[in-house]
């Protein structure tokens, strides 16, 4: 291994290990011992083991790239976001949304526990993402209000994941704002967090976050229509099962997956100036890498093919 590669080896183990850390944290504190012992463990299930990361990440590495590298506020602010985006998964796989029986390769947490359980959960992690970032105003009062609205932005309604998720019972939907808002929103969020905690213009960093979570919508989509069930850890097909918008349904997989390389390229393209900009370049690559993972390029060639595309 080149010495260049493995101080980004370091770094990446470094920033997950500093999410894991806060989001530990953030749940022994919600499940000490006079929480419901029920309770206490469903939220830990939510939570650990997790997946990607890649919501926390971004905003840790928007931090460092900025030069706030080791930063409580960032770090609070980064699992905050995945506290959010960890209900979000409880509430969509609950049997009114897409009645999902896996999340990362284990029962969906309703089933393994209850739906009464499962909604006191997604409760819960929604009020430690705050309380993580409220605890951080006294030392950096204007920066951590300024993120508090930025996670409520992404998370709540008219543009954030409870508005995405409502789009989900309106008689007709406009898939761009769903998109947006049940995906995008939450990068956003992540972004500007980072920002904001490196105290340095968040709306320039807002439109690469947005266009992370496009690309993530698009992968996840190809996802659900490419996968395997048991790689991926969840239910597939559950777009078509459940009658929802899905940008491979509409654009086939070969223009889904050119305009997810779009996507990306352009997250590259709009990075606004900072000291460190490598971490983001760095992050962004890996982010990349996972969501192109080995083997959907053949099958995405495979589909155009049989539809007479190449």
């Amino acid at each position: 291994m080149l010495a260049s590669d493995l101080l980004i080896f370091l770094s990446r183990m470094e920033a997950e290990a500093r999410i894991e850390t806060t989001l530990e944290r953030a749940v022994a504190t919600a499940t000490v011992n006079t929480c419901p012992a029920r309770l206490a463990e469903a939220v830990r299930y939510a939570v650990f083991p997790g997946g990607g990361r890649i919501r926390p990440g971004l905003c840790l590495a928007v931090a460092d790239a900025c030069g706030a590298p080791g930063s409580r506020l960032a770090e609070a602010a980064a699992a905050a976001v995945e506290l959010l985006h960890c209900a979000s998964l409880i509430q969509d796989d609950l049997p009114c949304f897409d009645d999902a029986s896996l999340r990362r390769g284990r029962p969906a947490l309703h089933q393994r526990f209850s739906q009464e359980i499962a909604i006191l959960v997604g409760d819960v992690l929604i009020v430690s993402a705050f309380d993580l970032v409220a605890a951080e105003v006294a030392d950096l009062p204007i920066p951590a209000a300024n993120i508090l609205r930025a996670l409520a932005r992404g998370a709540g309604a008219p543009v954030g994941l409870a508005a995405g998720q409502a789009w989900e019972s309106e008689p007709a939907i406009d898939v761009a704002a769903y998109h947006r808002a049940k995906t995008a929103a939450l990068f956003e969020a992540a972004a500007v967090a980072g920002a904001e905690a490196a105290e340095v213009n968040p709306e320039a960093w807002r439109k690469v976050g947005g266009l992370l979570g496009e690309a993530y919508q698009l992968a996840d989509d190809l996802a659900d229509a490419l996968g395997e069930s048991a790689q991926l850890g969840k239910p597939i097909e559950q777009d078509r099962h459940n009658q929802r918008p899905n940008m491979v349904t509409r654009l086939g997989a070969g223009e889904a997956s050119q305009r997810l390389d779009d996507l990306l390229a352009r997250a590259k393209q709009y990075l606004p100036a900072c000291s460190q900009r490598r971490k983001i370049e760095e992050f962004l690559d890996r982010a990349a890498g996972r969501l192109r993972p080995s083997g959907w390029r053949a099958k995405v060639e495979n589909l155009a093919r049989v539809a007479g595309v190449l």
